[in-house]
């Protein structure tokens, strides 16, 4: 087995995540990860810089030993009336994965 492959998996067994192939639709391999994501955090959302810009909300992410918070920003849309689905934390059998949000 090749060196960094079984660093990679070390790694993973002691941070609590288990790297598995790319989801469909996806460039980047999802990381399961056992311990549920904390309660989101409750952010104050100042004025929006300008029209055209949407609310793109703090989240929660997995930096491979704990969660850590992105604070919440707003971002430009990329069309007229354009809208940020947020991105979420997903649970299923393995543990919990990050869904990334996305323009609608």
């Amino acid at each position: 087995m090749d060196t960094r492959w079984r660093a990679l998996g070390i790694a993973a067994l002691f941070s609590g995540t288990l790297l598995l192939a790319p989801a469909p639709g996806s460039a980047a391999p999802r990381v399961w990860v056992h311990a549920p994501p904390p309660p989101p955090v409750s952010e104050v959302r100042p004025a929006a810089p300008g029209r055209g810009h949407a609310w793109v909300g703090g989240y929660h992410r997995w930096d491979g030993r704990s969660y850590a918070w992105v604070p919440g920003t707003w971002r430009r849309a990329p069309r007229a009336r354009a809208g940020w689905v947020q991105g979420r934390w997903v649970h299923s059998r393995h543990g919990w994965y990050w869904r990334n949000g996305h323009w609608r």
